[in-house]
């Protein structure tokens, strides 16, 4: 991997920190109120675009609120990276809902059933 490649593996960390702690209690929109995690950041060539993957704890009501509440919140968020992070521009930002978790238990799930009828 470059140089370049760790620099943005870094920032990316970088900004999945600074997000996690803005959601943790520096903002205050009422629809971020749910329990959620920033599972994951990437982060395009030139720091022009990033996508910032949320895990939601809750009802898919809860999780399009939510996403509703940072779509809303995206450009303050942008604000503050940038002068956090010190960047020369801000990144648009997108924020995904991360269904990795769901994924993984719905495949245990089908595991187990597999299993248990190979038994029978």
């Amino acid at each position: 991997m470059t140089v370049a490649g760790h620099r943005s593996e870094r920032i990316a960390e970088e900004i999945r920190h600074e997000v996690s702690l803005m959601l943790a209690g520096e903002l205050k929109d009422p629809r971020l109120a749910t329990a959620m995690n920033v599972t994951e950041v990437r982060v395009a060539p030139g720091l022009k675009h990033i996508r910032v993957y949320i895990e939601v704890f809750g009802s898919d009501e809860d999780r399009e609120t939510t996403l509703r509440g940072l779509a809303a919140a995206s450009g303050f968020i942008r604000h503050e990276l940038v002068e956090r992070l010190q960047l020369r521009r801000a990144p648009d930002i997108d924020f995904v809902p991360d269904r990795s978790e769901e994924y993984g238990h719905r495949i245990d799930d089908l595991l187990k059933k597999s299993k248990t009828q190979g038994e029978a």
